[in-house]
């Protein structure tokens, strides 16, 4: 069994940054696979990015070049930095925990001028 806690949603001008977190709790994180998936309004959720165990990294073609997902085992922590925002960028985040099936509680990301 696991939490996941997300934070550092919020708003952001078209060409800003912002950093998400997702905090794990209640069971093993390093061993588990993780990504990240967001959801606008009237649209599907749609996955956005993943993490290995063992680092390695996929992205949705629409992030590639502009988004990073990484993760730090000593905090139980994953991140994802993203960069050059777009309007079409703004959805509810959801932090995943791939391996057990387990959601986070979603962040709202908002790209507006």
């Amino acid at each position: 069994q696991v939490q996941l806690v997300e934070s550092g949603g919020g708003l952001v001008q078209p060409g800003g940054s912002l950093r998400l977190s997702c905090a794990a709790s209640g069971s093993i994180f390093n061993i588990f696979a993780m990504g990240w998936y967001r959801q606008a309004p009237g649209k599907e959720r749609e996955l956005v990015a993943t993490i290995t165990s063992t680092g390695s990294t996929n992205y949705a073609d629409s992030v590639k070049g502009r988004f990073t997902i990484s993760r730090d085992n000593a905090k139980n922590t994953v991140y994802l930095q993203m960069n050059s925002l777009k309007t079409e960028d703004t959805a509810v985040y959801y932090c995943k925990c791939l391996t057990l099936s387990y959601w986070g509680q979603g962040t709202q990301v908002t790209v507006s001028s």
